[in-house]
């Protein structure tokens, strides 16, 4: 059965959460390990215990504190923030790293919405067309941003969010 036989309507188009790649997890464990080996003249078991809660609770805050991008109800969604994608104009697909450095020093707005997590080199920019708001464009970090903007394409044209 294909995916788009089993979509109900109001099923994400598009979901991400940005956890960290394998150097992160293993920077979460050698916190855990810097901890085991600062405590270990004190306490060898002590040592140990906590320095394994401290590279679990390192782990479980990566994980949560990661945020989630989102195309669902006819809205784009990145971290907290949302938006209608009746009111996201031209969208750019940064599928390098270098485009996407480019964009967050020398070319960024201040006002931008920057939703970032440094383990996804790769992004969105979505120009915002909303006179109300200040905000005149986002850049959403993605490991996969041809399929975010092919998402939030197809929700601009399936019609507006009640948002």
């Amino acid at each position: 059965m294909d995916d788009a036989s089993t979509e109900r309507p109001g099923d994400p188009t598009y979901r991400e959460r940005l956890l960290p790649g394998p150097g992160g997890w293993l920077g979460a464990a050698g916190m855990g390990v810097i901890v085991a080996i600062a405590l270990w003249p004190l306490a060898q078991t002590v040592g140990v215990v906590i320095g394994v809660l401290a590279g679990v609770g390192t782990a479980v805050a990566l994980a949560a504190t990661a945020p989630v991008v989102e195309v669902t109800h006819g809205s784009l969604r990145a971290g907290r923030a949302h938006v209608p994608a009746r009111l996201l104009g031209e969208l750019t697909a940064l599928t390098d790293a270098e485009e996407m450095r480019a964009e967050l020093g020398p070319r960024l707005d201040a006002r931008a919405y920057v939703c970032l997590r440094a383990w996804a080199r790769t992004g969105v920019k979505a120009v915002l067309e909303d006179p109300a708001d200040p905000t005149p464009y986002w850049i959403v970090s993605t490991r996969r941003p041809a399929e975010l903007v092919a998402a939030v394409e197809r929700a601009r044209e399936s019609g507006p969010a009640d948002d």
